[in-house]
């Protein structure tokens, strides 16, 4: 195929990166503004009461050391999904830069002044309106400006939660071995994060004089950039949907669901580590989901037929390349000792106590492996390291957890294992630059995402698993030198789900019923 440019792509996703452009700047204003609304009054306080101002900026500066997608996540039980754990984290963000620039401007006012003014009859409020602020001012400006920024680079994380904004071309493109669709969320990031601080830049050289004459309009113009977030994310579906960046853009997605089914739910970006339990408690209707995933019966989801088949079944098995096979002889043969192991049923089991009853990787895949009369104590020996990726979902910790016991067991290498790592780019990539030596990999996303075929080759292809699975070994190994190593027997395959009850009540069984329903009055 060829390879598609940053322009065409911009020209072609236009109006959908205006979109993410606008709700990035309503977060990112709406939250700079009650930041500044909790943050002055904070720092103008403990300016005036000085015994607080270390607890203050301490429990400031602790918010401040939570790693974003943490923050985010600690928002998700008390906020839900959406615009409010979003702006919610990028407030806490914002705090400390203004509450610390607020005190230490008024502080370092010069106190021969302030003696001055108190000489002349000035009264507390008065002290503050006209003399600590006018000189703290370009100080305090200075504390907005770095909130501003931070908070345009820390809105790109809003997508985990469903709120929208440029994160979702980012993690879409990370998701989707993507350049382009990166580029096109990241550099408008970099763009804004630029010209938002030029812009306050502007506001720090003004006098405060005519700052002040300014105190009404800024504020508004927070809340007219900040509601064209609500104005962009509306939704005029019966159902709320929310799909994951892969789903998004791939042919077994919501491209196909376009394409063939005629249906377009307006989804929301989500992360699919808070999609499940999302649906489950009522913050969206619809999601994309994976036939395997313990999480279907955890939280009593129903998975709805695919009557036009636009979801085939795809093999799991894991995939690395020839001269690591050659590096370490004993390697492939214990690999497909999990060959056919798995099915359906039992990968759904494995995740769901995962999932559901919280059991660890270790203990699901030592469990597993004794079950099937393949675990051996580790050998405990001094060989080569293997080093095995996995990416940020619980299929992937089982799954490497259980090589890992199989290598140790079997061989005299050593292991390290590499987990999280984020979507298929950041694996794919590890795995061509050596940073990794093997992950699980699923023949869908070797086609779609990282093979990237005609249409025409797609359809031929994906017949059969097999027929998917045939073909992506041998362009694996023409294009990359890397090989797909047997099956391990389960079909991974995206599917679209609702909670049981809704759909039984709706007499949702199938995704034309889903199309018919939305059509309907």
């Amino acid at each position: 195929m060829t390879q598609q440019s940053l322009w065409q792509f911009v020209s072609e996703q236009h109006e959908k990166l205006l979109v993410q452009i606008t709700q990035h700047l309503g977060l990112t204003f709406l939250s700079l503004l009650l930041a500044i609304i909790v943050g002055l009054p904070l720092g103008i306080l403990i300016a005036r009461k000085r015994k607080l101002s270390g607890s203050v900026l301490g429990a400031a500066g602790i918010l401040q050391t939570i790693p974003s997608i943490a923050l985010l996540g600690f928002m998700i039980p008390a906020f839900g999904i959406g615009a409010t754990p979003a702006i919610v984290a990028l407030l806490i963000y914002a705090l400390l830069p203004i509450i610390r620039n607020t005190y230490t401007g008024i502080t370092g006012v010069n106190p021969a002044v302030i003696e001055a003014a108190k000489a002349m009859g000035m009264n507390r409020k008065q002290l503050l309106f006209k003399v600590e602020l006018p000189l703290a001012m370009p100080v305090i400006i200075a504390g907005i400006r770095t909130a501003a920024v931070i908070n345009v680079g820390v809105a790109t994380l809003a997508s985990f939660v469903a709120a929208g904004g440029l994160g979702e071309f980012i993690f879409g493109g990370i998701s989707l071995n993507n350049t382009n669709m990166i580029l096109a969320g990241a550099i408008p990031a970099a763009l804004l994060a630029i010209l938002l601080d030029k812009l306050i830049a502007v506001f720090q050289k003004i006098k405060y004089q005519n700052l002040r004459k300014l105190r009404y309009i800024i504020p508004v113009i927070f809340v007219i950039i900040g509601s064209g977030y609500w104005l962009t994310s509306s939704s005029e579906n019966k159902l709320k949907a929310g799909f994951t960046p892969e789903f998004m853009g791939r042919q077994d997605g919501d491209l196909g669901l376009r394409s063939v089914y005629g249906l377009n739910v307006n989804p929301k970006v989500v992360s699919d580590a808070i999609m499940y339990k999302a649906a489950y408690e009522g913050e969206l209707d619809l999601i994309s989901g994976y036939s395997t995933d313990g999480r279907i019966k955890a939280f009593n989801l129903y998975v709805l037929e695919d009557d036009k088949k636009i979801f085939p079944p795809y093999f799991a098995a894991p995939i690395i390349k020839t001269k690591t096979l050659q590096k370490f002889p004993e390697l492939e043969k214990t690999l497909d000792l999990l060959a056919g192991k798995f099915n359906d049923s039992i990968m759904t089991d494995l995740n769901y106590k995962s999932d559901y009853q919280n059991l660890t990787p270790e203990k699901i895949a030592k469990d597993f492996l004794i079950k099937n009369k393949l675990y051996k104590n580790p050998q405990n020996s001094n060989g080569a390291t293997i080093r095995i990726g996995s990416k940020i979902f619980g299929e992937q910790y089982i799954l490497t957890e259980i090589y890992k016991m199989l290598i140790e067991g079997y061989t005299h290498y050593r292991v390290e294992t590499k987990t999280g790592l984020g979507g298929t780019k950041i694996c794919f990539d590890a795995l061509m630059n050596d940073a990794i030596d093997f992950y699980p990999e699923y023949t869908g996303t070797g086609l779609l995402v990282l093979l990237k075929p005609d249409e025409k080759t797609i359809l031929e292809v994906s017949k059969s698993a097999e027929s998917t699975y045939d073909y992506v070994n041998s362009e694996f190994q023409k294009q990359y030198g890397i090989q797909w190593l047997q099956p391990l027997g389960f079909n991974n395959s995206y599917a679209l789900m609702m909670r049981k009850k809704q759909s039984k009540q709706l007499k949702i069984e199938t995704i034309s019923d889903l199309k018919h329903y939305l059509n309907s009055n």
